[in-house]
């Protein structure tokens, strides 16, 4: 909503859409009408005391944040906006974090003051612990609550009103009273933390004894680039109060392309470089594809040096190929506006490249250069997709293969072992989202199930097989006999195959012939249907015939000999531990163990991150199934977790008893075909 009463008092929309009707300018797609959330990063732009703003709306919703990131990759700053009510988010965080990283300044925006009467001092307090005491009120609400109107403009000594059509329009009149004891005490605090940042300043600020109005102007956007202090500005987006001095503050003070005059880079050797916004040479970075089945696909990006113009050939150092650039636009949502250039500092967009995607340069031919690519965080929250309509196979991989040129957050692949299609993404709505894109764009048929777990089967004791493998048909008959010893190995160890045949009893050529049909076997899994790990087996004897012995009879007695001997061996199940971290409010933490623990975890120990407590633990992957959703309701919203595969552990018996029973079933059905591959 702040994005759409900026469009409105930059004079883009006539009057203000709504989410609840799905008619704002950023949120046009579907699945964001559907869920009143944004999904998508959507620039934007406007015009503003002769300043040209381009914005990008990125998604709150934490299942999103790769938009917000590479969003924050190509931006000037980031207006951190926190909701009145529900103060910072863990995503709020995460975003201050990346912004940090990256380099650039931000101010915070505290809306929805409209909705009842917040206590202001509590959210600055709650604020600036999260973030530092130098986030500082350039505004206060004077009537917070429904009818909310009125602002105290710290810089000016002001009360602003604004108009109550959700035009935007205010009238101003000098603060008096307490009003006015409150500007002028922030007044002084502001002209220390201006001072501070400068030495000159400083020395100015002791011996005139404060510094003028003049003087403090020219020296608060210096402050804010090095975020000596961080301003903080309050509005109610929804009733347009706030928003024009928010974007006042941003035309005189906010950054500029000019406030990076170069960027870090490589060359075409992979040495680092510099591209400087005043270069001739023309460097663009694409930090988003959109593929619209409608309009079009869209490459957005932005020019770092150089003017970018349609018709030009431009060279793309991640590919190595060269693009023809199209026609160029700037957006609005979905409204495009044709332009001829677009120059150094510039955010836009071209017309469907024929080979470029996410993260990568398009440069001068003659100056190969590359810049940096984001790191998103990890998805872990995954899921197997189940073809409904066999045959589909080609259109689902090449729809997967579009969904993650166009956000690369997100990641597939198609497991061996469990025979199933794994996509792993940031959050069960990120999940849902690209599972209905996925259905509605390349109109594949398919369903979501868990993942299945990769259990493993051992033996805790020692077992032997003599098996004779007998067949004896019109012509040439099979014969082999395979005697079989086994036991444990070590953990992690795997199938380790010997044998100690003395004599003459059994050919030697045929000993790869027993070891191929026992690790089939091995592979199979005997117990439960899982992957045998963990044994030593010792090929020590057995019997041959002359004429019906071959390579396929004794790789079958070495299958049913291992079968036999390892049913004997008192199998067991062994299931993966995962290692966990998750980070949290203290508040939380008693509350996150207890459902560890009921999910079979075993806490390792805390430590402390700032602000946020670290709880690592290791639970049994079975127990994980999206666990980062949980985590966010334990924690409302605030929670985040990162796991790793630990290590392999015996099963409880209640546990292993039931997934057997299942395996015999199956197998007695004839249907363990999706467990076991004979």
């Amino acid at each position: 909503m702040l994005a759409e009463s900026m469009l409105l008092c930059g004079g883009v929309i006539q009057r203000m859409g709504s989410i609840a009707q799905g008619t704002t300018v950023s949120d046009y797609h579907v699945g964001e009408q559907q869920r009143h959330i944004s999904i998508h990063g959507t620039p934007l732009n406007c015009e503003w005391q002769g300043r040209r703003f381009n914005f990008i709306d990125t998604p709150g919703y934490l299942d999103f944040a790769s938009e917000g990131i590479h969003a924050l990759r190509v931006a000037d700053s980031a207006v951190v906006v926190i909701h009145a009510g529900h103060g910072v988010g863990v995503g709020t965080e995460m975003m201050w974090d990346y912004a940090g990283q990256f380099g650039i300044p931000r101010i915070i925006v505290v809306n929805g003051f409209d909705k009842e009467k917040y206590d202001f001092d509590l959210i600055l307090a709650d604020v600036r612990e999260h973030f530092g005491a130098g986030v500082f009120p350039l505004s206060l609400p004077v009537d917070a609550g429904p009818g909310f109107h009125r602002v105290l403009d710290v810089m000016r000594s002001e009360i602003v009103s604004y108009a109550t059509d959700k035009s935007g329009k205010y009238t101003e009149e000098p603060a008096t009273g307490e009003w006015k004891g409150k500007a002028d005490a922030l007044h002084k605090e502001l002209i220390e933390h201006v001072a501070e940042s400068d030495d000159t300043l400083l020395q100015k600020f002791f011996d005139e004894g404060g510094l003028s109005e003049e003087v403090l102007r020219t020296g608060i956007h210096p402050a804010i680039q090095k975020q000596v202090f961080i301003p903080l500005i309050v509005t109610s987006a929804e009733t347009n109060v706030g928003v024009a001095r928010l974007m006042d503050f941003i035309a005189k003070y906010g950054s500029s392309p000019e406030d990076r005059q170069t960027v870090g880079a490589t060359d075409a050797n992979g040495d680092p470089c510099l591209v400087s916004l005043s270069g001739a040479e023309h460097v663009a970075y694409v930090f988003k594809t959109l593929t619209d089945p409608q309009s079009g696909d869209l490459s957005f990006f932005r020019v770092y040096s150089g003017d970018v113009h349609p018709g030009m050939d431009l060279y793309n150092s991640d590919r190595r190929i060269t693009e023809r650039m199209g026609q160029l636009y700037r957006l609005n949502g979905k409204l495009r506006t044709p332009v001829e250039k677009l120059h150094a500092g510039d955010i836009g967009a071209a017309v469907k490249l024929k080979d470029t995607h996410t993260g990568n340069t398009l440069c001068d031919p003659k100056h190969v250069v590359s810049l940096p690519k984001v790191v998103y965080p990890i998805p872990y929250t995954q899921a197997a997709l189940k073809l409904n309509a066999p045959g589909d196979e080609e259109r689902l991989a090449a729809g997967l293969a579009a969904l993650h040129e166009e956000d690369p957050a997100f990641t597939y692949h198609t497991d061996g072992e469990l025979h199933q299609f794994i996509i792993a993404a940031q959050g069960e709505m990120h999940l849902e989202v690209l599972f209905e894109r996925l259905k509605r764009r390349y109109k594949v048929d398919v369903s979501l199930e868990p993942p299945k777990i990769r259990y493993r089967e051992t033996i805790r004791g020692k077992g032997e097989a003599r098996y004779r493998h007998k067949k004896q048909t019109g012509g040439a008959g099979q014969f082999a006999e395979v005697w079989m010893r086994i036991e444990p190995g070590p953990r992690d160890s795997g199938v380790e195959f010997n044998e100690s045949l003395v004599g003459q009893d059994v050919d030697r050529v045929f000993v790869p012939s027993v070891e191929k049909g026992l690790r089939s076997a091995a592979g199979e899994g005997i117990h439960a249907g899982y992957r045998v790990t963990d044994v030593k087996i010792d090929f020590y004897g057995g019997k041959m015939h002359p004429v019906d012995s071959k390579d396929i009879a004794f790789q079958i007695a070495g299958y049913f000999a291992f079968r036999e001997a390892f049913q004997a061996a008192r199998p067991v199940l062994l299931e993966p531990i995962h290692e966990l971290e998750i980070k949290l409010p203290e508040e939380f933490v008693g509350r996150v163990v207890g459902d560890l623990s009921g999910r079979r975890g075993k806490i390792l120990g805390m430590d402390v991150a700032g602000r946020l407590q670290i709880v690592k633990a290791q639970v049994p992957a079975a127990q994980l199934h999206h666990y980062g959703t949980v985590l966010r309701s334990l924690t409302g919203g605030r929670g985040m977790h990162a796991e790793k595969f630990s290590h392999y552990e015996e099963m409880p018996p209640d546990q292993e008893r039931k997934l057997v029973d299942e395996y015999q079933k199956a197998r007695a059905a004839g249907t363990a075909g999706n467990h076991a591959h004979h």
